[in-house]
């Protein structure tokens, strides 16, 4: 994948707006000129091809731009999630090895070394954590590095390379009937793989960008209306937020031809909402930042659109099958280097786990990590599920202590290391519980040193000054002991179990 040639091709194929961005309005060629003047300004302050260049921005043009502008000069983009706490940002650029950091005044400038060098409605420069040392050579065809959650508490560096992209931007066009006639909006956080993928997707179609710099429901129906959008990607508190702005206005949005969402399971109910309410089709996503992100789609066949509206969102509310030339295995026991597929009954609970030319080729320094994740040859998604006869998978739980909460991934060992620091607490567990507005919520429990008093709202605030406040614990029990296990571990099972006592699910 080349980034000039992407956008020339854009250009030739789609006149006049192709990027929508407040008062900000450019065609391909205006968002190609700013590109290379993002990636000069870094060539400048010494970037060479393989060096880890961090950004950190919220939605915008200048963002796209650097995106491509990344790519084009041969460097590996660390895109950063602006609700992290500054300790999280340093962790992750120290980690990485980023020398330099472009972003948002407002945000980068704390972590740069020299005050950084001003652009056009950006700041750039050498990082505090920039090393002075030889630079660490980055793996061949290297592209993306997104960090993730660690479940060892540290973050992960997820390596997506020039070949993941392509891969992917061939799927999700062929899958979503991506052409030039379409108007992406950028909703979803483009620091996230809910949305950056779609930036390869909807350019290599020629279709429009049009961006929300953050999501609330009023100026997202806005957006919709004025600019014409026709497909997104909303996590699915989003996803809910916005039909009940089309319920509040009574009308739907006639311009979206489908609605995607992902990151956590939604009711068949809400699927029908979006086709009452909004007057568009739905479909499910499922994947992870390791799989570039997509491997499946409810997307429904002829045959099942054939049937009743309320089995058709039944399925739409799947997590659905397959995406084409992904790999995908239902398979037991979870977590093993040998394992045999499950019956396809729908019934029989196995791991999901995948491979294809969309799978990352493994995580950043991190050897380990690599070799666990690709036991027996397969990524191994940590996710439990069904898998029935047409092939639509359910996911049912996760075989990793992971917490989805508004489409975000919380490790809870991240959250207990941040609370053990805490110098009253003696124990803690950390679990997630079902949550109607954000999927699920994370709670924790926790046991204080001997004649040790604090409060509930004092320990969530220590964790909100170390950890992005979607990590923190909404609520926080106080107990004089944690259950445990025959060999004296934690067991958070009977802790979370009655949060989730009469549900089918252990995911919410």
């Amino acid at each position: 994948m080349d980034a000039p040639s992407l956008l020339e091709s854009a250009a030739r194929r789609r006149g006049g707006a192709a990027v929508v961005c407040g008062r900000a309005r450019l065609d391909y060629a205006g968002l190609h000129e700013i590109s290379e003047r993002a990636s000069r300004q870094l060539l400048s302050l010494g970037a060479r091809p393989g060096d880890r260049v961090a950004a950190l921005f919220h939605n915008c043009h200048l963002f796209l731009a650097v995106y491509f502008g990344a790519l084009h000069r041969g460097l590996v983009l660390v895109p950063i999630n602006v609700r992290l706490s500054p300790r999280e940002v340093r962790s992750i650029l120290e980690h990485s090895g980023a020398r330099l950091l472009l972003g948002d005044p407002d945000l980068a400038a704390p972590f740069l070394s020299e005050g950084g060098v001003a652009g056009e409605g950006w700041i750039a420069g050498p990082t505090t954590a920039a090393a002075d040392g030889p630079r660490q050579p980055a793996p061949e065809d290297a592209a993306h590095l997104y960090y993730t959650s660690g479940t060892t508490g540290r973050p992960k560096g997820v390596v997506l390379t020039r070949r993941n992209l392509d891969a992917h931007v061939r799927m999700t066009i062929g899958e979503l009937g991506f052409t030039e006639r379409d108007v992406w909006l950028h909703a979803a956080p483009m620091f996230h793989l809910a949305d950056a993928w779609a930036i390869w997707t909807a350019t290599s179609a020629a279709a429009a960008h049009v961006l929300l710099p953050r999501f609330e429901p009023a100026a997202a129906f806005d957006l919709i209306e004025s600019e014409g959008v026709t497909i997104t990607n909303l996590v699915p508190t989003m996803l809910t937020a916005l039909v009940q702005e089309a319920e509040r206005r009574g009308r739907g949005l006639p311009s979206l031809r489908l609605l995607l969402s992902g990151g956590a399971p939604i009711a068949p109910g809400v699927v029908a909402s979006v086709r009452e309410r909004i007057g568009c089709e739905y479909a499910q996503t499922y994947g992870l930042t390791e799989t570039s992100p997509f491997l499946t789609f409810s997307i429904l066949g002829e045959a099942q659109r054939r049937l009743s509206h309320e089995e058709q969102a039944r399925l739409r509310a799947r997590t659905g099958r397959r995406a084409a030339g992904v790999e995908l295995r239902v398979v037991r026991p979870a977590g093993s280097s040998t394992f045999e597929d499950v019956p396809a009954d729908d019934l029989t609970v196995g791991e999901v786990v995948a491979r294809g030319p969309t799978v990352t080729p493994g995580y950043w320094r991190d050897e380990e990590a690599t070799a666990e994740a690709f036991k027996g040859g397969w990524f191994h998604t940590g996710d439990l599920g069904t898998i029935d006869g047409q092939g639509f998978v359910q996911l049912v739980d996760r075989a990793k202590d992971v917490i989805v909460t508004g489409g975000e991934t919380v490790y809870s060992i991240e959250v207990e290391n941040v609370m053990y620091e805490h110098p009253l607490v003696r124990e803690a567990a950390v679990f997630g519980v079902p949550d109607d507005a954000w999927g699920e919520s994370v709670r924790a429990a926790v046991v204080l040193a001997t004649g040790a008093a604090t409060t509930v709202e004092e320990l969530v605030a220590f964790c909100r000054a170390r950890l992005a406040h979607y990590k923190c614990p909404r609520a926080v029990d106080l107990r004089p002991a944690l259950p445990r296990t025959g060999s004296g571990k934690i067991d958070k099972k009977p802790l979370r179990e009655p949060f989730w006592t009469g549900r089918a699910r252990r995911i919410n």
